[in-house]
């Protein structure tokens, strides 16, 4: 059994300093998030391989605590960055950690997928650090509206353990009509899919 002061410490947040889009960021997590004392392999592998210029508007996709996003907010200063989830928690520690690196071009938003994501609203860049468990339907989903919010031009980044390789490469083509592996490291493939 735990002691009160353990117990305590168990609820304080955790907290980590990474280097994210080129810039020495401090972020704050909780027990219960993805990855909550550093930056996943796949966080890292995604955003050493994300182009990003500094005008474009990004979109986090199942943001956490904000490690993509504000990595993509920190490339693209000029542009405007969103950050959603469906954990309010997440999005709550991402909206901290935005405020707390002044990161004044982003924000972050309660959302399932881009429910809701004004249906107008549309990207250069989209980012996401699949969930190892996505079912086929809610990448469907994900990918068809994902589509829909680029800009023609625009770019999906995914990051997917490696298992999800070709699942993610049929699905991409099927909405995409085309695909790019990045970067293949030990568990995890960064892929690339264009609005031509």
């Amino acid at each position: 059994m735990l002691t009160p002061e353990q117990l305590a410490a168990l609820r304080r947040d955790l907290e980590l300093t990474a280097e994210l889009g080129g810039r020495r960021l401090v972020l704050r997590s909780t027990w219960g998030l993805f990855s909550p004392r550093e930056i996943d392999e796949g966080t890292r592998l995604l955003l050493k391989e994300v182009e990003v210029k500094p005008t474009d508007d990004c979109l986090d996709l199942g943001c956490g605590y904000g490690p993509i996003g504000l990595g993509l907010a920190a490339l693209a200063p000029q542009g405007r960055t969103l950050l959603v989830d469906k954990d309010f928690v997440a999005v709550e520690y991402a909206r901290r950690n935005i405020a707390l690196n002044r990161l004044t071009n982003a924000e972050a938003i309660l959302s399932n997928g881009f429910a809701q994501i004004e249906r107008g609203r549309r990207f250069d860049v989209i980012a996401s650090n699949v969930p190892a468990k996505v079912g086929k339907e809610l990448l469907a989903i994900l990918l068809h509206d994902a589509y829909a919010h680029l800009r023609p031009g625009g770019r999906l980044y995914l990051v997917t353990l490696n298992g999800l390789r070709a699942y993610i490469k049929r699905n991409l083509l099927a909405v995409f009509g085309n695909y790019d592996k990045l970067k293949q490291g030990t568990h995890y493939t960064v892929a690339l899919a264009r609005r031509e």
